[in-house]
């Protein structure tokens, strides 16, 4: 099989070769700092790994008066060109620097008022030191002013016929401008602050369920232009719905309400989703499968601070739903040997691989990792056949 039928087959549950080994995103530091600054395409050549490609390419709605950001500059890692308007501008300034740490101020100016929100960049990763959304009511602003990107779907197929048999061709639910998550709750953590969000859930619900509505709308707008996009699997979710951040309750209250019709959208459009809840997921497993997804990631183990137990999972899905991830990184890829790093491969393939809908895969990012157990990771995932 090529990697793209291999890693298909396993999405899709018919049967593979073999266990498709894979990583979920190469990280641009990790390329500069340990493999010479390579292509993220030249990674998965070097360690001979299924390959994934990531393409987020957006355009404005036709008729809209919406038109490319033209004050964005170069976009960054999964970066999508935003879609402005004379009501929607975001200006970037630069506001110093704390720790090591860029830091960059976004101002959102519309007819109805100034939001602005800060990032913090450490150079190997960025995150929102200051929330967008600092009053209730500015979520009146989003609603009234927010753009809509679509999908350029002529771009996508012009990626997936580029990359051809390769490996997949993946993207994701449109996040907030500047910063966010796909998921509603998850990119709503993004503006208001996770802790004051689920604060906010418990005291006054109906106006995070107002926020999320509003956000929702955006990503439906966007799920409605898919369709003819070429895409293999598109990503929804984020750590913020997983049981390490809140609970089940929460979930099916926040969470499932407003993901799952994007769900169905998304199948109306001809498009798989995969669901990612980095972070503790056992308790939410049979509440995301509900939800209609095709895969789930990225079943951190226990030995990085999560819950996942693949063979357990496996039981509890019964193969309703592709599984992806599940292999430690913080261990394995640094600080082992490789005998250790190849059994580890095996515990997963045991586990998990059974099932035969399962794509062996690092529980999300990785920043640092020994060359060697990268290439052990690799090999002995290859010797896993069906």
């Amino acid at each position: 099989m090529t990697s793209k039928e291999r890693m298909l087959a396993a999405i899709t549950g018919t049967m593979p070769d073999r266990l498709p080994v894979t990583t979920h995103h190469v990280m641009p530091y990790l390329l500069e700092h340990t493999m010479h600054g390579i292509s993220d395409q030249q990674f998965f050549d070097e360690f001979g790994m299924d390959a994934i490609t990531w393409t987020v390419p957006h355009r404005p709605r036709p008729a809209s008066g919406d038109y490319p950001d033209p004050l964005q500059g170069e976009l960054g890692f999964l970066g999508s060109r935003r879609v402005a308007n004379d009501s929607w501008r975001i200006f970037e300034e630069d506001a110093g620097a704390t720790d090591g740490r860029k830091l960059t101020r976004y101002r959102f100016v519309t007819p109805g008022g100034t939001l602005s929100m800060v990032i913090a960049d450490a150079g190997y990763s960025a995150w929102v030191a200051e929330p967008l959304i600092k009053q209730k009511r500015d979520i009146d602003i989003v609603a009234a002013y927010q753009t809509t990107p679509n999908c350029d779907v002529e771009a996508v197929n012009r990626t997936v016929a580029e990359f051809g048999q390769r490996g997949l061709v993946r993207g994701h639910i449109p996040c907030f401008d500047v910063f966010g998550q796909p998921g509603c709750w998850q990119d709503a953590c993004c503006l208001v602050g996770t802790e004051h969000l689920i604060m906010e859930a418990q005291d006054d619900p109906a106006w995070v369920h107002e926020f999320l509505k509003i956000l929702q709308s955006r990503k439906l707008g966007f799920i409605e232009s898919l369709a003819g996009a070429q895409y293999d699997i598109l990503e929804l979710g984020g750590g913020d719905a997983s049981s390490s951040v809140i609970s089940p309750r929460m979930f099916d209250t926040f969470v499932a309400p407003y993901d799952t019709p994007m769900i169905a959208a998304a199948h109306k459009a001809g498009q798989r989703i995969v669901y990612h809840l980095c972070g503790k997921l056992m308790p939410m497993l049979e509440r995301t499968v509900k939800m209609g997804v095709d895969a789930i990631e990225t079943f951190t183990p226990v030995g990085m601070g999560a819950d996942a137990n693949l063979a357990v999972a496996r039981e509890r899905i019964a193969g309703r739903v592709c599984m992806i991830g599940g292999f430690d990184q913080l261990h394995f890829f640094t600080g082992s040997d490789e005998q250790a790093t190849r059994a580890e491969v095996r515990r997963c393939f045991e586990e998990a691989g059974a099932g035969r809908r399962y794509i062996l895969s690092p529980s999300d990012h990785f920043f640092e990792a020994n060359p060697d157990l990268l290439r052990a990771y690799a090999d002995e995932a290859r010797k896993c056949a069906y």
